[in-house]
């Protein structure tokens, strides 16, 4: 061998080992979600906070439409294209992608012990024994009112169901306002913010929950047919037209002070505080009775997880870490004001709406929506059915009983309580 030659690949490795370095020291790792309007936090907010803390790695956040992101993401894992971490919906759609192995177990990775098993449920196997995605954040249900609107007609915040509707008499009466926005057009409002909102409160959160999966209970028992009664007598207060009046139309009313309450998730506080030209106040779901015990749904909404094909997958790791770290969610929750951190350390809101929404943790027992553990695997769809028994028992066109009794006899079709 030449001088020349060996001075040729001496060179050649020293360029190769310097790239090499290079190479390991600046990855780019590629983030899947369906949350395309938080972009701008993402690239504002959390992403410069990451990079500054860990140099070397570049995180893009590459959001898909809500609508589409989870037939996109399943055929991106099927080809093998899809980003190094995966925005986790909770329950079954995760549980189904950790299934299939796209989904890499968690359970080892650093800053898991900072969430709670209850925290942890949404993206675990049903056993509880795998982790698959840390938690990011929940949203909490309750209702949304106009201040001024019930300054305006000396109302306070209801607290029992009694003063709830005296409430809504006093506002329909009154005519300046309607008493209550949502529609039942696109049928999930009507369950979402409706049946799973005040429910809690008849079957008792968790106990009713987890005695309906066991089969202790059944959807025509009493505690589950009785929030189907309360919500019929809604009807009366929604306004004219509200069968034929979508999500956005219900948002609408609300922020342009047409509407004095708003059966709500936490999520419209972002949007609200922004297009709202009035002050606005929160209350959780009225109990029966004054003393009762207050349930809220505090529902696990959004995680995320590693991509098992990842081949950037310590960096990932680097990141879920700290996603997992109180610096993440103190960020995350004040950027995204109504998504509540899953972080076992307390985050001090700095929104004052989102405030009251969390201190009901505080007060209330937690739970999360009936139908999306285990319950709607099969078909027909318990969740897709209650969208349409919710409408329908609002509608009036099915009462409280046979609403009821068609959702327990859908379940009972594929379902079997393994006791």
């Amino acid at each position: 061998m030449t001088r020349t030659t060996l001075t040729a690949l001496l060179l050649g490795t020293s360029i190769l080992g310097t790239a090499s370095m290079a190479f390991a020291q600046d990855k780019t790792i590629t983030i899947e979600s369906w949350r395309n309007d938080d972009l701008p936090i993402w690239n504002e907010k959390l992403i410069p906070a990451f990079e500054k803390a860990h140099p070397g790695i570049k995180v893009v956040f590459a959001p898909s439409a809500p609508t589409e992101y989870n037939a996109a993401l399943n055929a991106k894992l099927d080809a093998g294209s899809a980003g190094d971490l995966i925005t986790c919906r909770p329950f079954d759609a995760s549980l189904e992608l950790f299934s299939k192995g796209h989904l890499a177990s968690l359970n080892d990775l650093a800053g898991m012990e900072n969430f709670s098993d209850v925290a942890k449920s949404a993206w675990q196997t049903d056993d509880g024994s795998t982790t698959f995605c840390v938690p990011m954040a929940s949203v909490i249900h309750g209702f949304i009112y106009n201040k001024d609107a019930f300054d305006q007609l000396g109302i306070a915040a209801p607290a029992t169901e009694a003063e709830f509707f005296a409430a809504l008499d006093k506002i329909k009466a009154d005519g300046t306002f309607i008493p209550m926005a949502m529609g039942t057009k696109d049928l999930w409002e009507a369950a979402t913010m409706g049946y799973q909102n005040i429910g809690p409160n008849y079957w008792k959160g968790e106990e009713g929950r987890l005695a309906l999966i066991k089969g202790d209970q059944k959807l025509t028992d009493p505690a589950w047919v009785e929030p189907y009664a309360t919500l019929a007598k809604w009807k009366d207060y929604l306004g004219d037209g509200f069968e034929a009046q979508s999500y956005p139309d219900s948002q609408n009313l609300f922020t342009l002070g047409r509407a004095a309450i708003y059966p709500a998730g936490s999520w419209e506080i972002s949007g609200f505080n922004t297009q709202a030209q009035f002050k606005m106040g929160a209350f959780p779901p009225p109990v029966k009775a004054a003393g009762d015990t207050c349930y809220i749904s505090d529902h696990t909404d959004i995680a995320i997880g590693l991509n098992a094909k990842s081949p950037n997958a310590d960096a990932a790791k680097t990141f879920l870490t700290w996603v997992a770290s109180p610096e993440f969610a103190t960020i995350y929750a004040n950027a995204l004001p109504g998504f509540f951190s899953l972080s076992s350390t307390p985050v001090a809101m700095e929104d004052p709406l989102a405030q009251e929404f969390v201190s009901w943790r505080e007060k209330c027992k937690p739970t999360i929506r009936s139908t999306y553990q285990i319950l709607s695997r099969g078909t027909p769809n318990l969740e897709n059915e209650t969208w349409v028994e919710s409408a329908n028992v609002i509608n009036g066109t099915d009462t409280p009983q046979v609403a009821a009794e068609k959702l327990q006899k859908g379940l009972d079709s594929w379902y079997k309580p393994a006791k």
